[in-house]
């Protein structure tokens, strides 16, 4: 914002209360064109001949005939001001829209899966980790690691997956990017003859895929995530299964409140969570004075939500 935090502290000392104070500038620019010279801006950009062109085409052709009045910047300013700024092809941009709302209430409704870089045996070399995820327990339904990426690998991944976990036909929603691996005509023939429904993040939104950027995350922030590069794709494949039964089963995860992803799964969160309340309750009956209001929330997560609507603020996603 360009100002220090002190200011917005003075400013909220207020009585007024904290209202941005900033007057803007009080002076008019030196440079800023004349009435004259606007009028006669709009006039050239509104000519037949450059009506329905972008002034980053019309400056340019303007100058070629040894005419400047302003500069691209300038005139798309003055056209802003004056309601005139359109797109003028009749093809639109495509609009690049929210994904749709999806709700998981249970296990294996909704899966989100993405692909990451592992260090290769020499610098410039990769292998490629594909991950699945299942946002509703986090648990990591599949992970393998491949030489590159390519829809064949990802169509292989999920024939096993539908199989591992016994999807019925429509029964899971996969949440993807744009990638060429999670739309490539191979994977899109295999899910849909798998059927599984597909939703894809916008391009160059990393938010709408949060739960597969979270994951990654975590796993090459932990303690454990080699240093060295791995050698081969076996040591890469061999480090990646020790993680994924770490976090599985051992990995307690803030967003369902301290109870392991496999827990969740398999519906046990609901007794170890009810199990942790009572052993509070008992501990503050034991020792009233230690507890100044209620006992910490025992309450099982609840359904989780991608890409909420923003009627439907939720708790960041944390990892």
């Amino acid at each position: 914002m360009g100002i220090s935090q002190r200011t917005i502290q003075r400013w909220r000392e207020q009585p007024e209360g904290g209202d941005d104070r900033r007057e803007g500038p009080r002076t008019v620019p030196r440079n800023k064109l004349s009435e004259h010279e606007e009028r006669r801006l709009l006039k050239k950009l509104n000519e037949p001949e450059f009506r329905d062109k972008s002034p980053r085409q019309v400056i340019p052709a303007l100058a070629e005939r040894g005419v400047y009045v302003g500069s691209e910047a300038t005139a798309y300013r003055v056209l802003q001001r004056h309601g005139m700024q359109h797109h003028r092809e009749r093809r639109r941009p495509p609009a690049n829209t929210k994904p749709k709302e999806l709700v998981a209430r249970k296990p294996n409704q909704v899966f989100c899966w993405d692909i990451t870089y592992l260090k290769g045996p020499i610098k410039g070399a990769f292998f490629y980790l594909y991950m699945v995820t299942d946002i509703y327990s986090r648990r990591i339904v599949a992970a393998r690691v491949y030489e590159a990426e390519s829809d064949d690998h990802s169509s292989e991944l999920f024939a096993r997956v539908k199989q591992q976990e016994g999807l019925a036909h429509g029964q899971v929603t996969l949440h993807s990017d744009n990638g060429g691996p999670m739309k490539g005509a191979t994977i899109k023939a295999t899910l849909e003859k798998l059927g599984v429904l597909t939703s894809y993040s916008r391009p160059r939104v990393s938010n709408d895929n949060p739960y597969a950027e979270s994951l990654f995350g975590t796993m090459k922030g932990s303690s454990d995530y080699p240093k060295a590069r791995f050698a081969t794709i076996q040591d890469a494949q061999a480090w990646v299964d020790r993680f994924v039964l770490w976090y599985n089963c051992e990995h307690r995860h803030s967003a369902l409140n301290w109870v392991t992803p496999m827990a969740r799964h398999r519906g046990e969160d609901i007794k170890l969570l009810q199990q942790r309340r009572a052993t509070y309750v008992a501990a503050r009956r034991r020792n009233p004075t230690r507890w100044s209001g209620s006992i910490r929330n025992c309450d099982p997560a609840p359904a989780v939500t991608l890409n909420p609507s923003a009627m439907q603020p939720t708790k960041e996603t944390a990892a």
